[in-house]
């Protein structure tokens, strides 16, 4: 399922098509770099949990706070990005109807293969 073959009904379908993909590559690089940052802050907090060190464990209220925004921040663009896919499903669908008929030939094209 590289590139252009799903919706190349029409020339628009392959503009929405990138846009989709573009869409999606954005969000899922963002959320990697949510990820990623809390992977650190949940290090961070394990050490200042293990050290005991008042300072350490007053710090962790922060660190806290930041991992339980950035998980937000996540589900966010989980929802964004669910709620993108849907619209773009929609208006493939409404755009062209041999669109579908293509989108249905394909499928079927990749189960017998």
């Amino acid at each position: 399922m590289e590139g252009g073959g799903t919706f190349s009904g029409t020339g628009n379908g392959n503009h929405i098509e990138n846009k989709v993909v573009q869409n999606f590559q954005k969000s899922f690089v963002q959320v990697q770099n949510i990820l990623d940052q809390n992977r650190l802050l949940i290090q961070e907090i394990n050490q200042n949990h293990e050290s005991k060190i008042p300072d350490n464990l007053s710090r962790n209220v922060g660190l806290i706070r930041e991992l339980n925004n950035n998980i937000k921040r996540v589900v966010d663009l989980y929802a964004d990005l669910s709620s993108s896919f849907a619209k773009s499903i929609e208006s493939c669908s409404d755009g062209d109807s041999s669109a579908g008929t293509m989108r249905s030939d394909a499928k079927k094209r990749i189960r017998s293969s």
